[in-house]
């Protein structure tokens, strides 16, 4: 069957009538297909001599982990001066610097500059963490046999609170290679944290969402923060990177150390086939009807923070949007498909089994949670689903509240139903439940949805909902129904079938997922005992250490260079005459030749993923050259295999961060800090 899979993949991408290539059965799994996000306390030394001549040595290592950050919860940083400068990107700062704007300021439209020390800003509740000690804990917890994995990581981890060298560090337990190898990790946590530089929106997001995921790029994505210590002090850490202008030339060894979020390249075939056919399709429709709403919105909206707020939440979804779209490229790639599926050949060859084959368990399941998926991603009660769709939920409880006449129930569901209805805006409401019902209507696998539209379209039916409602035309008069009058309420007929489905799927699918990280986990340990630690375990949001080098690619019958130029920029603002999202602040707008000369953005081929965002990229000296932001498109299967033949890391070249620091924000304190 997967044989018969595979060749309608190779169908699909070369057309029907094409003949598959004929070098296809040749292709064969790659030596490091899951990846180079390696783990500091496992670090392939051996390989980097071989490979690069470079030799990692404890103290190397070290003084790397210690002078990379954790950017809040969500994003990469790292220090990068004496004095605690600390270097991330633009759309990792976006989310919290709007929090120390004043009457007046905006940062969008105008960026930001501390002229002085005292004028950089606190931004409150935000932190870095700088990882401080690394214990590998594989054997205590294993040790522990008769108790689950769980509960020995959480008496492992009181262990070490007891010790004196880990008192007042913040703990976290990881699991990598589903059991294989367990640790603990120590942080540094720092709360001081101010800004000092913030580009304009039109640099730090240049191109919008038309270049996201695109190379050649322009794109100044960064900004510049600053560690206070306990006395409102600026912080001078022991370790940091130096900051090296002139970057890295091609072919240089360079690495990226950053917290890639998640990847999935131990997954097997069947998993792979059921994101391709069932759940990628799904989330991608959800993303792109909320960002067509959303920008709607956001047009409509006249204050600044509002706006921003808006428009950065379809920024993200955007962002995610083209993620999952090239994940779902890779999917119909056929070379790319026909490495996943040798390797899980090879490895089923190679291993015994005992009990339940984990490959065919997991294979059941996806076939099993084909049914449910769409009802479990659409319908849950909250986020973006919608207004409408958090009535139907609440309405579901205000009857069953009537219907037992418990007084206290009823109280609630109507305080609940009061404060979704508070804030109710009919116009963005009736768009989003139009939306979901499409969805719904597109993608579950089950029969009811054509009986709850009637024969009606999606947008025919939510009007049709909005007009006749008692609840949202005249909440009073609704509250005054008696129990048995509550069906007559056209959205409570909606409830009495949606949410019966939604719980039916959500705890199948909580019962599936369950029942898979067994599956999964046996597979991780079988493959574990093949290779050991020759392959990195998949992205955890956990510090790693990638290797790659300098180096341009191939790409639509022409090369991509390695790096950008200033030069671009420019070329695309006028190409694009002037508008949006190519447009450009005044400040910008008479550039010196020694700007236009500087390089701007560049390649490598180390292996990132999301949540690499913000990761310095070092040479081998420990030199800031860049400063990661993106991938190219070819990246995007990099989700559940790595492929260096075209994927690419893109980032903000190190003598484009000081060219515009010098020519274009004039400053000079920070010029001098870095040189």
């Amino acid at each position: 069957m997967k044989k018969q899979i595979l060749f309608l993949l190779v169908l699909f991408a070369f057309g029907a009538s094409a003949q598959p290539p004929a070098d296809l059965k040749n292709v064969q799994p790659g030596r490091f297909d899951q990846g180079k996000m390696w783990t500091f306390e496992n670090p392939p030394v051996d390989y980097f001599k071989e490979a690069y001549g470079f030799v990692a040595t404890e103290e190397w290592l070290e003084d790397a982990r210690k002078s990379a950050l954790r950017f809040a919860s969500w994003c990469s940083a790292s220090f990068i001066s004496e004095n605690g400068l600390i270097l991330t990107n633009h759309h990792c700062s976006r989310g919290v610097v709007a929090s120390v704007m004043k009457e007046g300021e905006n940062f969008d439209a105008n960026g930001f500059y501390a002229e002085n020390l005292a004028d950089e800003r606190r931004v409150d509740n935000l932190y870095v963490d700088q990882l401080v000690k690394v214990a590998d804990i594989t054997s205590q917890v294993q040790g522990m046999s008769s108790i689950e994995p769980d509960s020995a990581l959480k008496v492992v981890q009181k262990n070490y609170e007891a010790k004196d060298d880990w008192k007042g560090l913040h703990m976290e337990t990881r699991i990598f290679y589903s059991g294989g190898k367990y640790s603990l990790y120590g942080f540094k946590r720092y709360s001081d944290i101010r800004l000092v530089l913030y580009p304009e929106l039109a640099l730090g997001y240049f191109g919008g969402d038309p270049d996201n995921f695109t190379y050649p790029r322009y794109n100044l994505d960064f900004t510049l923060w600053r560690a206070y210590d306990e006395n409102g002090q600026p912080l001078h850490p022991q370790n940091y990177f130096e900051f090296n202008a002139d970057g890295a030339k091609e072919n240089e060894l360079v690495f990226v150390i950053g917290n890639p979020g998640s990847t999935g390249r131990y997954l097997t075939m069947a998993q792979l086939y059921y994101q391709r056919d069932v759940s990628v399709p799904a989330v991608l429709s959800f993303l792109r009807d909320r960002v067509k709403i959303l920008m709607t919105v956001a047009d409509a909206i006249d204050d600044v923070y509002k706006k921003d707020s808006v428009v950065n939440l379809a920024f993200g979804l955007s962002n995610a949007d083209k993620a999952y779209t090239g994940r779902l490229d890779g999917f119909y790639d056929p070379v790319l498909m026909t490495k996943k599926e040798k390797k899980e050949d090879q490895t089923r060859a190679n291993v015994t089994t005992e009990g339940t084959d984990p490959w065919q368990a997991l294979e059941k399941n996806t076939q099993i949670a084909e049914k449910y998926y769409a009802e479990s991603l659409l319908l849950a009660p909250y986020g973006t689903r919608g207004k409408v769709n958090q009535l139907v939920n609440e309405l579901y409880d205000y009857k069953n509240a009537m219907t037992s006449e418990n007084q206290e129930a009823i109280d609630k569901a109507k305080e609940d139903i009061g404060k979704t209805l508070s804030s109710f805006d009919k116009s963005l409401e009736r768009a989003l439940y139009t939306a979901l019902l499409e969805e719904l209507n597109e993608h579950s696998r089950q029969d009811y949805i054509a009986q709850l539209l009637g024969g009606k379209s999606p947008s025919d039916k939510t009007e049709e909902l909005f007009a006749t409602s008692l609840l949202l035309n005249d909440q009073d008069k609704f509250f005054k129904l008696k129990a048995k009058k509550l069906d007559n309420e056209p959205l409570m007929q909606f409830a009495e079938v949606m949410v019966p489905k939604y719980e039916e799927a959500s705890n199948e699918i909580k019962k599936l997922t369950k029942e898979n990280k067994k599956f999964e986990e046996k597979i991780a340990n079988l493959q574990f005992g093949l290779t050991g630690l020759s392959s990195p375990p998949d992205a955890t949001f956990s510090l790693r250490l990638a290797d790659g080098v300098v180096k341009g690619y191939s790409y639509n019958g022409t090369e991509a260079p390695y790096f950008t130029t200033y030069f671009g920029l420019y070329d695309r603002y006028y190409s694009h005459e002037k508008k949006y999202p190519w447009d450009l602040p005044a400040k910008w707008l008479n550039p010196s030749m020694d700007l236009l000369k500087s390089p701007l953005d560049f390649v490598c081929t180390a292996d990132i993923i999301g949540g690499n965002s913000g990761s310095p990229v070092i040479n081998a000296k420990q030199e800031v050259v860049g400063l990661v932001f993106d991938g190219n498109i070819e990246s995007l299967p990099g989700y559940f295999i790595y492929d260096s033949t075209s994927n690419r890391t893109v980032a903000v070249h190190a003598g484009g961060i000081l060219a515009a620091l010098k020519y274009v924000y004039n400053a000079n304190r920070i010029v001098k800090e870095l040189e």
